[in-house]
C-alpha cells in the first residue's frame, strides 16, 4: 500500500489559534480524524486528532493516573497535562514533531526514475545501481562522460518525490583498440 492509496486529496487545516471545539466540529463534519495545523506560510507545524481529543475536561474524559503515579510525576508533566486537557486553544493540545511521507515512495520513486533511463538511448543503468533511502537516489553507476553523468543526475531530479541524488558515480576509461 502507498500513501497515496490512503491519503485525502483535499487537505483541510487550521491555524494554531483555532479553538478545540471548533476543530472536534470540524473533524466531526468532514468525517476525518486529524487535521494538520499550518503557519502563516502554511507550513505543518503540528496535527490535532481524534486522540489528542480524547482526555478533555468538557466530557469528564481528562486522563486520570494512580495516585502513586502523579506523586512520581513532574510538576512540569503534570502541568503539561493539565494543559493538554483544559486548554481551548489548538497550539496547546496539537501533536508537534510531525512525521510527514510524500505521495509517492522509494519502490515509486526508483521505478519511475528506471522507466526513465530505460527510454533513454545514452543511459545504460543497472537497476542495481539505483537505491532510494528516505527521498535521497543514491546512482553507483560508471559513466564515460561528465554529460552522462549530469544527465542522470537531472534524470533523478526531476522525478516527483526526490529529495535529493547522491552522486557515487565513477568515470571509466576508454582504450583504443588498434
Amino acid at each position: 500500500m502507498h500513501a497515496i492509496d490512503v491519503m485525502t486529496s483535499e487537505v483541510i487545516s487550521v491555524d494554531k489559534n483555532a479553538t478545540v471545539p471548533a476543530v472536534a466540529k470540524l473533524l466531526a463534519e468532514r468525517g476525518i480524524s486529524a487535521v494538520p495545523v499550518v503557519d502563516k506560510d502554511n507550513r505543518v507545524i503540528g496535527m490535532v486528532s481524534e486522540g489528542d481529543l480524547l482526555h478533555r475536561a468538557e466530557t469528564g474524559t481528562e486522563r486520570r493516573r494512580a495516585w502513586w503515579l502523579d506523586m512520581m510525576a513532574s510538576t512540569n508533566r503534570l502541568a503539561g497535562d493539565y494543559i493538554k486537557s483544559h486548554s481551548v486553544q489548538v497550539k496547546d493540545v496539537m501533536t508537534r514533531n510531525v512525521l510527514s511521507v510524500t505521495e509517492t515512495d522509494e519502490r515509486t520513486i526508483r521505478g519511475k526514475l528506471l522507466a526513465e533511463l530505460k527510454a533513454q538511448k545514452w543511459a545504460e543503468v543497472s537497476p542495481a545501481n539505483v537505491i532510494v533511502k528516505d527521498g535521497v537516489v543514491h546512482l553507483w553507476s560508471s559513466y564515460v562522460s561528465e554529460q552522462e553523468k549530469r544527465a542522470l543526475v537531472v534524470a533523478a531530479e526531476n522525478i516527483p518525490g526526490v529529495r535529493r541524488v547522491e552522486d557515487h558515480m565513477r568515470r571509466v576509461g576508454t582504450t583504443l583498440l588498434g
